[in-house]
């Protein structure tokens, strides 16, 4: 099994020097020569700044409650490559994965431009989903949405933005204008499109290409609570009490945290909907069920390390750190942050969401990337907040999350700042 997961980031390894570089020639030549395998996948294509994964894990554990052979594709993994490639919440199998990539790899024209990993390994997705048949897949964008390698299919049977703010602005523009137009180049022409809240300036250029394309579009709002969680039937796997709330006329429990779920769930449904007007059988039971079973890992999830509670969160980008804040105010108890960021990420807005008087701040550095120095960002931190009880640097993940675990029971430690940082914390779980 090690052989077959080491031979997995070896295929992988050597395509990692491309990096990100956005477009669609490579990928359209790619899988032309692997006989089109994405034509034979019927997709819902989810873009967005956040939200995407809970979007396609609840549309995915739906559809899959509803009988259908669903796959998944979404990016990046938190522990291994596995993670990005399922069927009805299956991953792929290593032997699987290996297989398809060889095959990718070998379809490569070494007098064309060489693809990326992201392509590779999307390529591979397309494969597997097509050898393996099945019904439905929902795809999440890797980057953007105009040139994302997953944009290869001129007629989804839905198209979703989840969301738009600034993030990867090096690669999508400065404002939120220009992010939303990257995003808006999924919209397919009459093909549905399920919107969610969106900041005006981006609203008004989804808006634009919606009726430029003909596309039936829904606007979705949040989910609205009802007033009383109640038990979730027995048939579900999770027997715990779960908030229940309401939208589009169906009431469904929520598992996944956090306020954002409530427009997160609702987009969810409204795709469900649309794909029901299209003659997909997806009973209410079915959404329920769904929606009580799913899981989405590294969001907004409370775990145990050293026999304490510990909640995790990518909160990645302001945005992501804005909905995390809103959640730990509900605990109402000062929070010990351990932190990491990347060097590209927005580090002040994020600590401006998240910094209050009186918590406390262990940085720590993001191992096997490119990460922020914690010096500086302890430095930047004083200058949001002189309030905070402490501020410490720590040379790696093990250290800084033990102080922070044992140091003081008044805090509730939250591990957060990159998806990355949750990914080496899980492993280290295993």
């Amino acid at each position: 099994m090690t052989n077959l997961i080491s031979a997995i980031d070896r295929l992988l390894a050597p395509f990692h020097q491309f990096g990100v570089n956005l477009g669609l020639s490579r990928i359209q030549t790619l899988l032309s020569a692997l006989d089109a395998p994405h034509l034979a996948v019927p997709i819902i294509h989810v873009a967005g700044t956040n939200g995407k994964g809970s979007v396609c894990a609840y549309l995915s554990t739906i559809l899959t409650e509803a009988g259908y052979r669903v796959g998944r594709y979404t990016s990046p993994h938190l522990v291994d490559w596995n993670e990005r490639i399922c069927i009805n919440d299956e991953p792929i199998s290593n032997e699987s994965a290996v297989t398809a990539l060889d095959r990718v790899i070998a379809a490569i024209d070494p007098t064309t431009p060489i693809p990326t990993q992201f392509e590779i390994v999307t390529a591979a997705m397309w494969l597997y989903f097509a050898q393996s048949q099945v019904d439905i897949a929902v795809i999440e964008v890797g980057l953007g949405g105009r040139l994302d390698a997953t944009n290869v299919c001129d007629k989804p049977l839905a198209t979703i933005i989840v969301s738009i703010d600034l993030d990867h602005w090096q690669q999508l523009g400065d404002t939120i204008a220009k992010i939303a137009g990257e995003k808006a180049g999924i919209l397919k022409p009459n093909c549905p499109a399920i919107i969610g809240t969106l900041p005006p300036d981006a609203n008004a250029v989804v808006a634009e290409r919606i009726a430029a394309l003909n596309c039936p579009a829904t606007w979705v709002k949040p989910a609205i609570k009802t007033p009383k969680s109640r038990s979730t039937p027995e048939t579900l796997l999770s027997s715990d009490s779960l908030p229940w709330v309401e939208s589009g006329g169906i009431e469904y429990p929520l598992a996944l945290l956090g306020e954002m779920q409530l427009t997160n769930s609702a987009i969810a449904i409204a795709t469900i909907q649309t794909l029901r007007q299209s003659g997909w059988k997806i009973s209410d039971q079915a959404i329920v069920t769904g929606m009580a079973n799913t899981q989405w890992r590294g969001r907004i999830q409370w775990t145990t390390w050293l026999d304490r509670k510990l909640l995790i969160d990518g909160a990645h980008n302001p945005a992501a750190a804005i909905a995390l804040r809103q959640y730990v105010d509900t605990l109402n108890m000062p929070i010990s942050w351990v932190m990491g960021m990347l060097s590209t990420k927005s580090h002040l807005e994020i600590f401006q969401a998240l910094l209050r008087p009186g918590d406390r701040l262990y940085l720590v550095p993001v191992p096997d990337h490119s990460s922020a120095d914690p010096a500086e960002l302890a430095a930047m931190a004083r200058s949001v907040s002189d309030s905070l009880d402490s501020i410490d640097t720590y040379a790696n993940l093990t250290t800084g999350l033990t102080a922070a675990m044992t140091t003081t029971a008044t805090h509730q430690p939250v591990l957060c700042g990159s998806l990355y940082l949750l990914g080496y914390f899980l492993k280290l779980e295993q």
